[in-house]
């Protein structure tokens, strides 16, 4: 394909381990500039440090990398533009006056990533692709809303998804679901899909201690996302106290952003450790015998299942949980909704090493074959194409 001119928008810097997210705006950055396209990346922080950790990872002239902290903002002025457009709070002012200062210049594809920065290019939709990752207004059902403000702010955000679906022509998605989901939302929208890659230098193949005298259920995540809040609430009343009358030695471990803050009421549980903002997670897969990841209905592939097939970790969940993977129950993972079945597949692993070792072997094998950062970069070059189509006079 002839190098393209590319601006390239993000909604977390490209760190590969950042936010799940960002593991995927890692691999692009890198395979689009390696490819020989002309890339000008926009990147979002939501923490400061990040700026400077992502223009280590991609210092000029290699990369034109422009990351941008999250502005200040305060008042009530900000309150109403963010029931306007919702979400549009990240992109700073210079971001998107050096946006479009670029985009004047020309450009092949401007390429969107989460369905947020869609507020970016509005009115270049006809040249643009945006890539979604999930649908809040879906992930967010599940919880009932508890005051007026937070209703308001539902219908707000499930306006504004239906609005920015609408207006581009091409959308892609990670999975299926979601695609046959905006299908319904913006029928007049081509819609493909492009599963979410892995960059498997970073999850190295590692052998597994079985010699525990104390097997552990570990869920890992940020738990002031609804989905994994839900799984873990789960976890903890009803699966967990059922595990341990199986198997009393088992621990649990749970581990992620705002962990403790959001499961305080837990803390003193017998025999489960909560750990929150931990500066590595890896060890936390590598000191569990299984993930067990049950959440109430979300949208979207989910970044630490993917993970623990790459690394090697068995893993319990539902079919929400593997969500764009093609993984099949009593094969590559247990998979299930009823807590009974769920418990019985934890159970199973806890009690057997061997099955353990199987799971560890055919979920990596998955992975290997169907996230290949190659085969995602050639998917998303035949989608590069369907923008010049579209964009052709």
């Amino acid at each position: 394909m002839t190098p393209l001119r590319i601006f390239l928008v993000m909604v977390e810097p490209p760190l590969p381990f950042g936010n799940p997210t960002a593991r995927w705006f890692y691999v692009l950055l890198k395979g689009l500039v390696q490819r020989g396209h002309r890339v000008s990346a926009f990147a979002t922080c939501s923490r400061p440090e990040q700026v400077d950790e992502a223009r280590t990872l991609f210092p000029t002239p290699d990369y034109d990398l422009r990351p941008y902290p999250h502005p200040t903002r305060t008042g009530f002025r900000s309150k109403l533009e963010s029931l306007h457009r919702p979400h549009s709070y990240m992109f700073a002012p210079d971001l998107k006056k050096d946006l479009a200062r670029g985009l004047q210049e020309g450009f092949d594809v401007l390429h969107l990533e989460g369905l947020w920065s869609g507020w970016l290019g509005l009115h270049q939709s006809n040249r643009a692709l945006i890539n979604v990752h999930n649908l809040l207004s879906i992930d967010v059902q599940p919880a009932p809303a508890r005051t007026p403000a937070e209703r308001l702010r539902r219908l707000a955000t499930r306006t504004a998804e239906r609005r920015i679906l609408r207006s581009y022509p091409l959308v892609s998605t990670l999975t299926e679901r979601l695609s046959d989901e905006i299908r319904q939302i913006a029928p007049d929208s081509t819609v493909v899909t492009n599963p979410l890659p892995l960059d498997f230098t970073h999850y190295p193949w590692e052998p597994h201690s079985d010699d525990r005298s104390q097997p552990v259920v570990t869920l890992i995540g940020s738990f002031r996302w609804q989905p994994t809040y839900s799984a873990a609430h789960r976890l903890l009343t009803r699966l967990w106290p059922a595990i341990r009358q199986r198997v009393p030695e088992a621990r649990l471990q749970i581990v992620g952003r705002d962990a403790r803050a959001m499961l305080r009421e837990f803390m003193d549980e017998p025999n489960v450790t909560i750990h929150e903002d931990v500066p590595e997670i890896r060890p936390y897969f590598a000191a569990a015998d299984a993930l067990l990841y049950a959440p109430a209905p979300a949208t979207g592939m989910k970044v630490k299942v993917l993970e623990a097939f790459a690394l090697g970790l068995p893993v319990v969940t539902t079919p929400d949980g593997v969500e764009g993977i093609a993984a099949l129950d009593g094969a590559h993972a247990g998979i299930a909704t009823e807590d009974g079945d769920l418990v019985e597949r934890t159970v199973a692993l806890l009690r057997d090493p061997e099955l353990r070792a199987q799971r560890r072997l055919a979920a990596r094998r998955l992975v290997e074959s169907t996230c290949d950062p190659r085969a995602a970069l050639d998917r998303l070059t035949d989608i590069y194409g369907m923008v010049g189509q579209r964009a052709a006079p």
